[in-house]
């Protein structure tokens, strides 16, 4: 299969000076903010990055005008028949899928990809009509796959057809990819749309009824489990092998596979028990040691879902106009790319883990016009997780025009963010929170991380957001380790019900080695309208209106004396946040210095003040 050369090369020799104005150039940032940048200046106005961003993507990719039908190249459309599966992770009931004996059309777009990329570029489209795929959908450069209305793309329920294709052989695991999961990067299944080192690559469709159907909540083909949800524990079959239990084919120490580590250091790493066999914490502890990702090896065996579409290493990438519904795992997960256009898309898939776009260590991202309904977060930004943070951070992000229905944080930073994430811009965004009586947002904007993913935040910007329902109404506690609020502190309501949410010592059960302290600055939210909603008890916006919890010494366990700094320069600006359920107590604030509020009312009072904790 052909490749081009990926730009991660030329992206490190770009980060080698993160904040430099070369750096800041190369995302076309005008001259003056060039100069203010280099002379260590803030830009008067911030917004004006956002307006460049937005500038980056007024052309749009170009592809040569040639169609290439999956009809010419044998494709032919299926019937579709009932099953009984999972329609969402917390409901099992009937599915549409394929109908038996279904011809499998994967050979026929992949034919037509190759031959679009091999005439110098072109567009291949999928017809009306439903279209059974064995196999993912792999792009190449200035290719533009397109469904046209009507036209639904039904990707096999069987993990072999995602190891049988890739550019790695892994035996028995299959063929595999160079994948990220849950910020570390590995060999593993194929994402059911994917690309690597290409560029100027679009996937979209002509409406909402042009749909990419992952159908994790379908039965696998071949018996090998209930389905690809069924691989996280909330679906998985009572004593199956899922993400969350240790796995057989997993060494039973990392000495098996670090023979470099000395004895402490991998009983750190292990920590204790064999929580680590997981696959879930297997792979952290394979990035933890020092292993290379090729030697990650995953796939058939394992349990750890591929994404619905993932980009690696690609630039010029665009992703507009159709309906995507159950997914294995996270929906969009950009990584390492850049100039990537997320426009006009809706997100459908209530199962665990179906964050709805996850840019990872990108470079000038433009997120419109999107919906979501979400069984996770809507929009997660990432950069990396313990020591895989070669492709940097994520840096100028737009974000607007978007309605968040059901999730867990609406706009959410983190938690896998060990790389750091700078100049994210959010505006004019409803968190619609539709589902708010059944199936509540759990919170609007969230920052998450801990003393292992640790990372930077500094200059997020968001505002005119409203939220008509409110948001999540009840509590939500964190689970800090012992002892480590001070003063016997009672552990705030980080996992939800507050309409701000920074958490920077997140899940830190999770990660045995906590040995690198976040940051966070320069977080600026203005213009926020929320409702409440009539409950049995009462009408509520939120639980609390936010909670900000900095780092927590006590959770550190690296070398003595390590700064463990606390948040600076956050500031909410002409706010309405109705009515708390927790209205003697609106805030939780923890290791803050300078958290401002300004015309800020809460229960119909007005608040300006200052708060240092």
């Amino acid at each position: 299969m052909s490749k081009d050369v990926p730009h991660s090369a030329r992206r490190r020799a770009l980060l080698k000076g993160a904040a430099s104005a070369g750096a800041l150039a190369a995302s076309g940032v005008p001259a003056l903010a060039v100069a203010r940048a280099a002379a260590g200046q803030a830009l008067a106005d911030p917004w004006q990055r956002a307006r460049d961003i937005q500038r980056r993507f007024a052309r749009p990719l170009a592809f040569p005008q040639r169609d290439f039908p999956i009809t010419d190249f044998g494709a032919q459309p299926c019937q579709l028949a009932k099953v009984q599966g999972y329609p969402t992770i917390r409901r099992k009931g009937e599915l549409e899928t394929q109908a038996p004996g279904s011809h499998d059309s994967h050979p026929a777009l992949r034919a037509a990809i190759e031959a679009a990329h091999k005439a110098g570029g072109g567009r291949v489209v999928i017809p009306a009509g439903n279209w059974y795929l064995k196999g993912p959908i792999t792009l190449l450069s200035n290719v533009h796959v397109h469904l046209k209305a009507g036209a639904q793309v039904l990707f096999s329920a069987n993990p072999s057809d995602y190891a049988r294709d890739g550019d790695y052989d892994c035996g028995r695991n299959g063929k595999l990819v160079l994948s990220r999961w849950q910020g570390n990067d590995c060999l593993n299944f194929s994402p059911l749309v994917y690309a690597r080192g290409q560029k100027n690559i679009a996937i979209t469709g002509e409406d909402w009824s042009s749909i990419l159907n992952g159908q994790a909540g379908v039965p696998f083909e071949d018996g090998s489990g209930a389905c690809w949800w069924s691989m996280n524990p909330k679906a998985a079959l009572p004593g199956s092998v899922h993400q969350g239990v240790p796995n057989p084919a997993n060494p039973a120490s990392l000495a098996d596979v670090a023979p470099h580590l000395d004895a402490a250091a991998r009983a750190r790493i292990q920590g204790e028990g064999e929580r680590w066999r997981s696959d879930e914490r297997y792979l952290p502890a394979l990035s933890e040691a020092g292993i290379a990702p090729e030697k990650r090896i995953f796939g058939l065996g394992h349990t750890l879902r591929p994404s619905m579409v993932e980009f690696v290493d690609c630039s010029d990438v665009l992703m507009q106009g159709y309906l995507v519904i159950n997914t294995p795992f996270w929906i969009h997960h950009p990584v390492n790319s850049r100039n990537v256009h997320i426009s006009k898309v809706r997100m459908d898939s209530i199962g665990p883990n179906s964050d709805g776009v996850d840019p990872e260590s990108c470079d000038t991202v433009l997120v419109e016009g999107c919906e979501f309904n979400t069984g996770d977060d809507c929009i997660a930004i990432k950069s990396g997780k313990n020591r895989d943070t070669q492709y940097g951070p994520t840096r100028n992000m737009l974000i607007q025009d978007c309605v968040m229905n059901s999730g867990h944080g609406g706009i959410t930073l983190g938690s896998e963010m060990s790389a750091g994430i700078e100049h994210v811009y959010a505006q004019n965004i409803e968190f619609r929170n539709a589902h708010w009586a059944s199936d509540p947002l759990w919170t609007a904007i969230r920052l998450k991380t801990n003393m292992n993913r640790g990372g930077y935040l500094r200059h997020l910007y968001v505002r005119d957001i409203t939220l008509p329902n409110g948001v999540q109404t009840t509590p939500r506690p964190y689970k800090p380790l012992p002892g480590t609020l001070p003063g016997g502190a009672r552990a705030p309501s980080t996992g939800g019900g507050a309409v701000l949410t920074i958490d920077c010592d997140y899940a830190p059960s999770d990660d045995m080695v906590r040995t690198r302290p976040p940051q966070v600055s320069h977080v600026h939210i203005a213009r926020v309208r929320a409702a409440n909603v009539e409950g049995p008890d009462g009408a509520y916006s939120c639980n609390q209106v936010m909670v900000i919890l900095g780092p927590v010494p006590g959770s550190f366990n690296g070398a003595p004396g390590t700064p463990v700094l606390p948040l600076t320069d956050i500031s909410i600006t002409d706010a309405d946040f109705g009515t708390p359920r927790n209205a003697g107590e609106p805030w939780f604030v923890y290791n803050v210095k300078r958290l401002k509020l300004a015309n800020v009312r809460i229960a119909g009072k007005t608040f300006n003040t200052e708060l240092n904790a």
